[in-house]
């Protein structure tokens, strides 16, 4: 990897919330690389990388020739937009979600919802792998929350327009929308008979980074850790130093619904956990070669009673620092199965300002697992019934208790 590549930890899917992400450093998930321009010609094309076979660029041409011949709308289509549905192919051949191609267009406004402030409904979504779109996790106290929307909901139509075949960028861009504004979600999800419409009302969201409580008569510590942001590390710190003067017994780590953030940060919280120079996560490239984080810690609670909290809203750094104490310290996982966001995209600037998104990395965990889209699977799985939904009943975080009682044993 080329040292001078800027680097962004990004959340596991796409975020359509108002966020302000005015940043540097690693980000989870993508990764900015140098706005390098390449200039070159068609003539002679060969693929001369490929050994198993060339590549037939008439064949390209040949279909590009019918195309602008025969097609009945060949007067509305450009050259150039043809240059692009076919750079647009190239990326799809991958059969990757994360994978992407933005227009001149479309990559700056991609580029402002990395680095700047957007609106929309507060959630996270992305492309499951039979191609559907579906919810990650609604943000905390977002539209989306309000309006009932939940983790692992399919979303099968936006304002009527089905998404079958829609990349996630495509998505984001007609969920958005102004402010105050509504927008229909078509939803399926588990034990509906039949897909139901929800509309949420797209507003300016902000999101708490962390919450603190007692639980179990002041037994335990419960901290609920909604992103890595910037302000994550301090505001754990403190809740760390909470723990201690409450005397919690031990410490419930609710990383539900929680899509990600900086990967620095979820380095610096595992440190709390795991002693330093030990490894949190490898980054590894198709070429072979591998990026460690460690930790910079001095494991100062890596002792102390902890259990974690997962569901299919978790997802990259959440699953990143639920791995590394699993592995480290043997810590007890509760919940569902997390999202399962494991792969680093790389955002290349091309020569007339269009981009692509290119996964150029997978992650690996201490003990040697890959994180794939299967995600990680809780030790306790736990799932909710309509009647603890109805109830307020938090089966989990029950269980979870459950579990430090056994731990303590």
């Amino acid at each position: 990897m080329n040292p001078k590549i800027k680097k962004y930890l990004y959340i596991g899917g796409a975020i359509l919330a108002i966020a302000v992400l005015l940043f540097s450093g690693y980000m989870v998930g993508l990764v900015e690389g140098e706005k390098t321009t390449t200039q070159f010609t068609v003539q002679n094309v060969k693929n001369i990388d490929d050994d198993a076979q060339q590549a037939d660029f008439q064949v390209f041409w040949e279909a590009w020739d019918k195309l602008k011949d025969l097609h009945i709308k060949k007067d509305q289509i450009s050259s150039q937009d043809l240059v692009y549905g076919a750079i647009k192919g190239l990326a799809g051949s991958f059969n990757d979600p994360y994978t992407v191609f933005f227009p001149p267009s479309d990559a700056e406004k991609f580029e402002q919802d990395v680095t700047g402030v957007f609106g929309g409904i507060g959630a996270e979504i992305s492309i499951d792998e039979t191609g559907t779109l579906v919810v990650i996790a609604p943000l905390k106290n977002s539209p989306a929350e309000t309006a009932g929307v939940q983790s692992g909901d399919y979303i099968l139509k936006v304002d009527g327009k089905s998404t079958d075949g829609m990349s996630t960028d495509e998505a984001v861009k007609i969920i958005r929308g102004p402010e105050g504004s509504p927008v229909v979600l078509n939803i399926y999800r588990e034990g509906f008979f039949e897909p139901q419409d929800i509309t949420v009302i797209r507003a300016r969201i902000e999101v708490p980074t962390l919450d603190y409580r007692l639980v179990d008569d002041g037994r335990y510590a419960l901290i609920q850790l909604y992103s890595f942001n910037e302000n994550a590390s301090k505001l754990f710190a403190q809740a760390l130093q909470r723990a201690v003067t409450d005397k919690a017994q031990g410490i419930i780590l609710d990383l539900r619904n929680n899509p990600g953030g900086f990967l620095d940060v979820a380095t610096e919280l595992s440190g709390w956990f795991i002693e330093k120079g030990g490894t949190v996560v490898t980054e590894r490239f198709s070429i072979g070669n591998d990026s460690v984080f460690t930790s910079r810690g001095n494991g100062a609670f890596k002792d102390f009673p902890v259990v974690i909290l997962i569901n299919q809203g978790s997802a990259s750094a959440s699953e990143i620092l639920a791995g590394a104490l699993r592995d480290h310290n043997n810590t007890p996982l509760v919940g569902r199965t997390s999202f399962g966001k494991g792969t680093v995209q790389e955002l290349v600037s091309l020569r007339d300002k269009s981009s692509l998104k290119i996964t150029i990395a997978q992650w690996v965990m201490p003990g040697g697992d890959i994180l794939t889209e299967a995600g990680i699977t809780p030790d306790y799985e736990v799932n909710f019934t309509p009647e603890d939904i109805e109830a307020g009943i938090d089966v989990q975080l029950n269980k979870a208790i459950e579990v430090l009682d056994q731990t303590k044993k």
